[in-house]
């Protein structure tokens, strides 16, 4: 099918005009040439965050070619923005999205394209200010959050609204005391403003929480994980073409992805010098100390954490950042229900119509993932019950 078929017009030229503003105007000529690639290798696209880990794990451990793929070396990218843009255009045919970005992508957007694992649970924070004491303290204040279409957005939201703070977009002038006014703003941004006072706080996915830490310009109000329990955060997006026209090659792709988070979870350390800028791969610009913090924690921070309130759950055992890769269909549920309430700039009227039941069953292919986690062992290998269904637990 002809990429302008899979796009109205009107799509076609918002997306025209996206990818000419960023200089990446010849990916789009050059999709459907790459589409008719039968063979065409594994192309990473991904930001320089830990949410990216399994994927650059399973380039850097060659999981993908023990599976029998050619995968070239990953495109690192700046924003959300440019991440979609480079999987929509072609240049890449594997990324980790925000789980709500696949929402509007695959109902708003109308891409041809489906979540086809978690990347992986938690990793995320609520980073304020040494001097803000609890979420109420952020009214009349400005925080800043990565995409609109994140968990980050619905979880800061649910945490204002249980303390009776109303989220608003401000473009001029100061927020009333009961209002937090929210601004996106690109991750590595968001550690200087912080530290400059531009802004009261920031939730973002790792490692940028752990580097305010370190840096002492910031506290860690509360984890998202603490909030919704082993919610995903990144999930791993794929073109709906390659899993009708290459099932082989997709199950392939994420066997090396389930392969990936398995060995992660054994050689966390491990995986923080793989992923750093002392790294053979260099595949992110941060230092493997603050890598370590995210992904080996160890038990003296759980400790301190849940004795400064950022930890409130406790008992749910949960990891700064965890991994397992099954897409359960009640948390895209959850999700699409949520995201109704959310505040969101922009067109969000698709999200009126749209049916939580039914989204989680359009948007997710789960075929290939239980494929992978059942010949890895199961469930159980990820410490979880033996069991494709769950109940969300959320507690703002």
């Amino acid at each position: 099918m002809a990429f302008e078929d899979q796009f109205s017009r009107r799509d076609l030229m918002k997306l025209s005009a996206l990818l000419t503003a960023s200089g990446a105007l010849p990916l789009l000529r050059s999709f459907e040439a790459r589409a008719q690639e039968a063979d065409a290798p594994v192309r990473i696209g991904y930001l320089p965050i830990t949410d990216a880990t399994p994927l650059l794990v399973a380039h850097g451990k060659g999981f993908f070619e023990a599976e029998g793929l050619k995968a070239e070396k990953p495109v690192l990218l700046r924003s959300w923005a440019q991440l979609l843009e480079a999987f929509i255009s072609g240049q890449v045919n594997v990324v980790h999205l925000l789980s709500p970005i696949t929402v509007w992508a695959r109902f708003g957007s109308k891409a041809p394209a489906k979540v086809v694992a978690w990347n992986h649970t938690g990793g995320s924070g609520l980073t304020v200010a040494p001097q803000i004491g609890s979420v109420k303290d952020l009214g009349g204040k400005t925080v800043a959050i990565p995409f609109w279409y994140s968990i980050h957005n619905v979880v800061l939201q649910a945490l204002l609204r249980e303390n009776g703070l109303t989220p608003v977009t401000k473009r001029s002038g100061e927020p009333a005391a009961s209002e937090v006014n929210l601004v996106v703003m690109a991750p590595s941004d968001m550690v200087p403003a912080l530290a400059s006072n531009q802004i009261a706080g920031f939730i973002v996915a790792e490692p940028f929480n752990a580097t305010a830490e370190t840096l002492g310009v910031g506290k860690i109000l509360r984890f998202t994980g603490d909030v919704w329990k082993n919610h995903a955060c990144c999930v791993v997006f794929m073109h709906e073409r390659d899993l009708q026209q290459r099932p082989e090659w997709t199950q392939k792709v994420v066997n090396a992805q389930v392969k990936a988070q398995l060995w992660i979870r054994d050689h966390r350390a491990e995986t923080a010098a793989l992923l750093s800028k002392e790294g053979a791969n260099k595949y992110t610009p941060h230092g493997t100390a603050v890598l370590e913090k995210v992904l080996a924690a160890p038990d003296t921070d759980v400790d301190a954490y849940v004795k400064s309130g950022a930890i409130r759950n406790a008992d749910w055992r949960e990891r700064r950042i965890d991994f397992q890769p099954y897409p359960f269909p009640s948390y895209t549920e959850e999700l699409v229900r949520r995201l109704k309430d959310t505040l969101i700039e922009g067109d969000r009227s698709f999200l009126a119509a749209l049916d939580p039941a039914q989204a989680a069953q359009e948007l997710v292919d789960d075929r290939f993932v239980k494929a992978a986690v059942t010949a890895a062992g199961g469930l159980a290998a990820f410490g979880l019950p033996n069991s494709f269904t769950r109940t969300e637990v959320v507690v703002a």
